[in-house]
């Protein structure tokens, strides 16, 4: 979950698979209620279209992105309950009373009508109860019995879309409370994490300066003359250490003994990062780094220059070898040789 752009959904589950799985079995109870009142329905098809409506809402609330609902999804999802209820109603005589079953789009365009709220879409929900009313009172008006009895069926509709209502206003703030804690928290970990990973690295850093170092450290304060192979030894810990301020990322075990290698048979190694490698993956690292092996196991003398190259060029590595001739080698992001 992306916390930066998470929403009151997010935090609900609104697109997640038991949502969807709500969903249908929401559809399963519009069929059954449906089949429950064809039998008193003067014409069937418009049930079938209160279920087919109902569904549909179901499904793009739980399917559509976005927070608050967009405009045009929360717009067909307003008139989406009174359509429904209209359609029942039609067919179904006010006299004698229907049963609270055949009055089924009410409560399930209701459960709509409640979460379009939690969706940010409050206005949008009581405008969809009060076409639902309206048709209520239409009905009861056209067919005798007066508009106060068909409020008198519908307006406990009213009492699930008022807690909505309420919900929504307390759990949208929260829900926008909760990622912007959640992101400073992350922010927070990360920092701890970079900075044990950096204090680590200092830690490995200084061992590897101690074990290279030290020795020829005290050699020299001890006052004594340094004999050939020593001052061979001071020049490669120096290189050493250049190479590790300059091009960290080629600082592994094999470079490392690749590159004193080929100095101490006379060849003058240079090394460059400019972080093409800081996202290469593990295989392509290791890729690369057998390459350039290969190239300073390959030269007695001379010199060789190995980049990286920075993250934007064609290339991620270049060698350039001098000789009794000049190469260039270039290596590709995936780790192989692209020329010469």
């Amino acid at each position: 979950m992306n916390t930066a752009n998470s929403t009151v959904s997010d935090l609900l589950r609104m697109h997640s698979r038991p949502a969807r799985a709500f969903a249908v079995l929401y559809a399963v109870t519009c069929v059954v209620l449906a089949l429950n009142t064809a039998p008193r329905a003067e014409v069937r098809w418009p049930v079938a279209i209160a279920v087919i409506v109902c569904v549909a809402a179901a499904y793009a609330l739980v399917a559509v992105e976005g927070d608050p609902l967009p405009v045009r999804p929360a717009l067909a999802m307003t008139f989406s309950g009174a359509i429904a209820s209209a359609s029942v109603l039609w067919v179904v005589p006010a006299e004698p009373a229907p049963h609270p079953i055949e009055l089924w789009p009410f409560g399930m365009s209701t459960t709509i009508l409640v979460f379009m709220c939690v969706r940010g879409r409050t206005a949008f929900a009581w405008c969809g109860m009060l076409l639902m009313l309206v048709v209520a009172a239409l009905w009861s008006y056209l067919t005798g019995p007066g508009f106060g009895y068909g409020l008198g069926l519908t307006i406990t509709s009213v009492g699930p879309v008022l807690m909505g209502t309420v919900c929504a206003y307390t759990i949208r703030p929260l829900a926008r409370s909760i990622y912007l804690l959640r992101a400073r928290s992350m922010q927070r970990i990360a920092a701890e994490s970079a900075a044990a990973a950096a204090l680590e690295e200092r830690d490995v850093r200084l061992g590897s300066l101690d074990a290279s170092a030290r020795p020829l450290l005290e050699r020299i304060v001890s006052g004594e003359p340094l004999d050939e192979n020593e001052r061979i030894e001071c020049g490669l810990v120096e290189a050493r250490l250049r190479d590790g301020l300059r091009a960290p990322v080629l600082r592994v075990p094999e470079v490392d003994r690749a590159a004193a290698a080929a100095r101490r048979r006379g060849a003058e190694i240079v090394m460059l990062d400019d972080h093409a490698m800081d996202s290469a993956s593990p295989e392509v690292r290791r890729a690369v780094y057998r390459e350039v092996v290969d190239v300073l196991d390959s030269v007695s003398e001379g010199s060789v220059t190995v980049r990286v190259l920075p993250p934007a060029r064609a290339a991620m590595v270049t060698m350039l070898v001098k000789g009794e001739d000049v190469r260039r080698i270039e290596i590709g992001h995936d780790g192989r040789r692209t020329g010469n």
